[in-house]
């Protein structure tokens, strides 16, 4: 690995970090809880920014591995600032929401509807709307399942852990 490539993970991570605060705020969580939501995006996203860009691992299953992760540290996090692990994961995973394909989607869709009656054309965007729909449900049902799969998994130890012992 390369200094340039180091510097872009960590920027990766960074703006994630950033993303994520902003998402955790607008929820209105407990104030101790913001700093785990960065660390947990940062540590997400450049997980998967090093899965799909040195092991040539595919974007759905890249996210789903990083979602894994967020997942898993989100359990002694949660124990340490008693709150719930949703109250952490769900701000680290909105980073990685694919936008960008989810555009592309509906952008395809609106070309197709515009070019309807020419069959070569609107059967390439036709194409361009499967490809990028289906791309952005597999990501997002990635991230839902990898972040939820470690709280089912655990059940007991992530809901009874916690609340506060009085």
């Amino acid at each position: 690995m390369t200094a340039e490539f180091i510097g872009e993970l960590l920027a990766d991570g960074f703006f994630a970090a950033i993303a994520a605060i902003g998402f955790s705020v607008i929820s209105n969580p407990p104030r101790r809880s913001i700093a785990y939501c960065a660390l947990l995006a940062a540590f997400g996203h450049a997980t998967r920014f090093l899965l799909t860009n040195t092991l040539e691992v595919d974007i759905a299953s890249a996210s789903f591995l990083a979602a894994m992760l967020i997942g898993w540290l989100s359990l002694p996090f949660a124990y340490k600032v008693h709150c719930p692990t949703t109250t952490l994961y769900i701000p680290a995973l909105l980073p990685m929401v694919p936008g960008m394909y989810a555009y592309k989607t509906i952008f395809a869709m609106m070309n197709f509807m515009q070019h309807i009656n020419e069959d070569e054309i609107a059967s390439l965007y036709m194409i361009d709307f499967f490809r990028n729909g289906m791309t952005a449900f597999t990501i997002l049902f990635s991230l839902g399942v990898g972040a939820a799969l470690p709280t089912l998994i655990m059940r007991r130890w992530a809901f009874t852990m916690t609340r506060k012992k009085v």
